[in-house]
């Protein structure tokens, strides 16, 4: 893992994933890890607004995701690789997902990455999916907007129904393009929780 200072960020970083592929990455701030899972290949970003604002109290991570057309086993592998590469002493670190990333940070839960507590923002699950959210056991919080469409905020309170230890938020007014000052507190709350607080 090499690290360069630039000033548009922290710091900027590659690792490897485990076939070979390079994944690059810019980190925020200090303090307990956290990286962002984008909705949208690459798209790092996106990211930075969200990654700016939850900076103040973590070390963000934001990376870019590999092409639409790749499998979701090798995009489990790269995120276990950023989190082997950044995580936290104990080896783990708190992951946030949009949309279809944050499908893919709860599948990397259920697949065993050793992640702390995930956070979801409307991730695309329908009820047929549901059965293998209950392997994931890290605490969850599933956000949803509330005027978002009624189908995205159904997903939202499945998924939150079928974690084991999973909650449900809704914030009210905002839509699928959350507004990161919304969103980076409620965030920054649940991460700072302690385990027994679920």
């Amino acid at each position: 893992m090499d690290e360069v200072k630039t000033t548009l960020c922290r710091a900027r970083g590659l690792v490897r994933s485990q076939d070979g592929t390079r994944i690059a990455y810019e980190r925020y701030g200090d303090g307990p890890p956290v990286i962002l899972v984008s909705g949208a290949p690459g798209a790092v970003g996106g990211e930075r607004p969200l990654a700016g604002l939850l900076a103040r109290r973590f070390s963000v991570v934001a990376y870019d995701r590999r092409a639409a057309a790749d499998c979701l086993e090798r995009e489990i592998d790269d995120l276990a690789a950023l989190v082997d590469a950044v995580g936290d002493t104990d080896g783990t670190a708190t992951v946030h997902g949009t949309a279809s990333g944050g499908a893919l940070a709860l599948a990397a839960a259920a697949a065993g990455v050793p992640v702390g507590p995930v956070s979801v923002y409307e991730p695309p699950y329908g009820a047929e999916q549901a059965d293998r959210l209950g392997r994931v056991h890290a605490r969850v919080l599933v956000v949803d907007g509330g005027a978002s469409p009624a189908w995205t905020r159904r997903a939202a309170r499945t998924v939150a129904a079928s974690v084991p230890r999973g909650r449900h938020r809704t914030l009210t007014g905002q839509t699928h393009e959350v507004a990161p000052h919304v969103l980076a507190p409620v965030l920054a709350d649940f991460y700072a929780q302690e385990p027994a607080g679920v």
